[in-house]
């Protein structure tokens, strides 16, 4: 994949200056996460199934867990 070109910080970010902030960058085959607060060191790439579902898992999980 390269280095992706467009990166955009994660909606889970935080207020203020998103401290606590994940980057990501995708293309229609992979999906790309760094730490914007270390943007060069170290990018994990991910095919793009297998990272929409993960998300997705995540997403299921905490719905599941929300209190009622």
């Amino acid at each position: 994949m390269g280095t992706p070109e467009i990166w955009r910080k994660s909606s889970y970010s935080g207020g203020g200056d998103g401290n606590n902030c994940v980057e990501i960058a995708g293309s229609p085959t992979h999906a790309a996460v760094r730490d914007s607060k270390a943007p060069n060191r170290g990018i994990l790439t991910f095919q793009a199934a297998a990272f929409t579902t993960f998300v997705a898992s995540l997403k299921e999980v905490t719905v599941r867990n929300e209190p009622h």
